[in-house]
């Protein structure tokens, strides 16, 4: 017991934390973590409202209300021609983090290794090490972040059990091609490997198309695919997420799940449902209006002199600060908020070689316009820069 508190207590403060912090203190557009700040569609907010006012606010079931559960497995039909028996192959969860940690607690022993893509989303790190897990980490390099095939295979071994993927992937906005699903594919059906993979941003893809890796031959069935309402509706605050996949490994999820929250969000959950039964209308512009502002940031941060890694998919952008005389992104977003009034992220808190994200830093652009015309403007005058056009 001592061993796994220690364990757990060394994961110190998150990075969000410190620095959301920092925006507050220092009165800082905020840049880092990674939330719109316009609310999603009115009618789902109805919709939750009406469930409120119509008797739906005691504990749900443990895997979530009948008519969400019917709404993702159409969903998965609809986009991706995936067969989903909504009663044994769904759950619904406390957010897509609360998925991805019941999944990797009840799926991963101690001393089991998972092969994770870095930089990666910081709760991966957390609950593996939660798990007893090991992490095997294979590095997605700057510009393009592409997977390296020969670093994934080289990476399993005999303890490896799972692979834990995330495309659109978060922080770098690459996203997986079908042959880099291909090969991770063959790599997990060779050593008959679990594939956990955290699909959030599946409908904010700009560049290249979403593939899920479960729709690829012999997948479905060693697959847990998760995803959630917040980025794709715009609803970040209710936490609302699910996991799919065949029902032994749902089965093993909900048996961690059963003793995190087991439940929440009951009159939220029929509102997402309506949600996932939106119309493309609702998905063309959500993704043409998130690529707009991906497009004003990028242009902005690059005529300030940053080098802009453009992301296919996501809320973020990377930049290289090396070309502005930095070359540590740890202190440059800590003496950001002071200098410049803005809030970022560093990469290097997202990998085990810290070294290849050292002068990485990350920018969301999940904002209004204007929100991000005013990052951009204190940015180019804190950090000594001209921006074209501006004064």
């Amino acid at each position: 017991m001592k061993s796994h508190s220690a364990r757990i207590e060394g994961l110190g403060t998150t990075i969000f934390a410190e620095m959301s912090a920092l925006a507050l203190q220092t009165e800082s557009v905020n840049l880092g973590q990674g939330f719109p700040d316009t609310d999603g569609p009115a009618s789902i907010v109805e919709a939750a409202v009406h469930a409120m006012h119509h008797g739906r606010n005691q504990y749900a079931p443990g895997i979530g209300v009948p008519e969400l559960r019917a709404a993702i497995a159409a969903h998965q039909k609809r986009w991706y021609g995936l067969e989903i028996d909504p009663d044994t192959e769904v759950a619904v969860s406390t957010g897509a983090t609360e998925a991805i940690a019941a999944s990797l607690l009840g799926l991963i022993d101690p001393g089991d290794e998972v092969v994770v893509l870095e930089p990666y989303y910081d709760s991966y790190v957390a609950v593996i090490q939660m798990a007893g897990g090991v992490r095997r980490p294979v590095t997605l390099r700057a510009p393009d972040f592409r997977l390296p095939v020969d670093e994934l295979r080289a990476a399993v071994t005999p303890r490896t059990t799972a692979i834990l993927l995330n495309s659109p992937h978060n922080p770098t906005g690459a996203v997986l091609t079908r042959d880099e699903l291909e090969a991770v594919a063959d790599v997990a059906r060779e050593h008959d490997l679990v594939v956990i993979t955290d699909e959030v941003y599946e409908h904010l893809v700009y560049d290249g198309e979403h593939i899920p890796i479960a729709s690829l031959p012999g997948m479905a069935e060693r697959t847990l695919t998760i995803s959630s309402g917040g980025k794709s509706f715009s609803f970040t605050g209710w936490k609302v997420g699910w996991a799919t996949g065949p029902a032994t490994l749902v089965s093993a999820m909900v048996g961690a799940k059963q003793f995190m929250t087991y439940t929440s969000g009951a009159p939220l959950q029929p509102a997402i449902a309506l949600a996932l039964e939106l119309d493309d209308d609702y998905f063309d512009a959500l993704r043409a209006r998130m690529e707009g502002q991906r497009d004003l940031l990028c242009d902005g941060l690059a005529a300030i002199g940053f080098e802009v890694f453009v992301p296919q998919g996501g809320y973020f952008a990377t930049t290289d600060i090396r070309p502005l005389g930095f070359d540590d992104g740890l202190e440059f977003c800590r003496l950001l908020p002071q200098r410049a009034g803005v809030v970022a992220i560093p990469h290097q808190v997202f990998y085990d070689h810290q070294d290849v994200g050292r002068p990485l830093v990350r920018w969301a652009f999940s904002k209004k316009l204007e929100v991000i015309d005013e990052a951009v403007d204190r940015l180019a005058t804190g950090l000594g820069q001209s921006r074209p056009g501006h004064s």
